[in-house]
């Protein structure tokens, strides 16, 4: 799927993470901005969830910036799961 509008979810607070979704032209494919705080500890296993939850929602043509301070599992997925459904325009959200 391709995102069909701008979206994001997610807070710059301690221990969030805010996902930021453009949607990018045809064959594009995945751009990928990937920040944290704790990137050199926990940098592959954050890198593994975003890319499972694409291939998830078969996200192709897709800009997303994800910052990181410190979130756990559970709340990465749930901010991107939210972002994606938000670009999908299945959810109504703060850029709409």
């Amino acid at each position: 799927m391709k995102p069909k509008i701008a979206a994001q979810s997610g807070t710059f607070e301690s221990s969030d993470v805010i996902f930021l979704i453009e949607p990018l032209p045809d064959n594009s494919g995945r751009k990928l901005e990937i920040t944290s705080t704790v990137m050199q500890q926990f940098g592959a296993s954050f890198n593994l969830i975003v890319e499972d939850i694409l291939n998830q929602y078969d996200m192709t043509d897709i800009h997303l910036i994800a910052k990181d301070k410190g979130a756990l599992e559970p709340t990465i997925k749930a901010r991107l799961e939210t972002a994606i459904k938000r670009s999908l325009d299945q959810q109504e959200g703060t850029l709409k």
